[in-house]
């Protein structure tokens, strides 16, 4: 999948899951820093990629993209496995940690529950294309849904850009309208 529909599928998914918990009362900072981890978790796996809009951003981020990628043995190979979703847990775990001191109102929890959130669902999302993905790393398997192949989808062709994003951005216009009240509720006494 591309980066914009890993970043729509992770705030999708923080928002199913949002609207389906009962949240706690949390900071202005707390629930912008929430966001942005989701986010973060979102484009987290694809560091493995030289070529990522992230690496490119930046005027050594061609060098140093390359040196990630062997780093992590290639692109979906160890940051698209569970043993890269914990290593990236426990990664921002430390990140977490080391800020807190000087952002007391963040709750670290909320936060690395956000970002492991995108993580989970970058991989959901290219479990569903042509390339799959290695799931149980060490294991030499890349696992892909639909089992038949040629049914799932091509990175960036038709189908991911005319039926899952835009059915990502309905879906999450229709939660957002359907669930107005507790939205409104939730911002009016949780945000502060």
């Amino acid at each position: 999948m591309t980066g914009r529909t890993h970043d729509l599928g992770a705030f999708t998914a923080l928002l199913l899951l949002s609207l389906n918990v009962s949240l706690p009362q949390m900071s202005v900072t707390t629930f912008v820093l929430a966001i942005v981890g989701n986010q973060m978790g979102a484009i987290a796996p694809d560091l493995d990629e030289p070529t990522a809009h992230l690496w490119r951003s930046h005027p050594l981020g061609g060098v140093v993209g390359k040196v990630v990628d062997r780093m992590l043995g290639g692109h979906r190979f160890l940051s698209h496995s569970l043993l890269g979703v914990f290593l990236f847990g426990v990664g921002f775990h430390y990140i977490l940690a080391f800020f807190q001191p000087s952002v007391r109102s963040m709750d670290v929890t909320l936060i690395w529950r956000s970002f492991m959130i995108g993580v989970l669902s970058h991989l959901v999302l290219d479990t569903l294309t042509k390339e799959g993905v290695p799931w149980f790393l060490p294991l030499p398997l890349k696992i892909g849904f639909p089992p038949v192949k040629a049914l799932r989808i091509t990175t960036g062709e038709l189908v991911e850009k005319g039926l899952v994003f835009p059915g990502l951005l309905v879906l999450n216009f229709y939660l957002l309208w359907s669930h107005y009240e507790m939205i409104r509720h939730f911002f009016h006494h949780n945000i502060g």
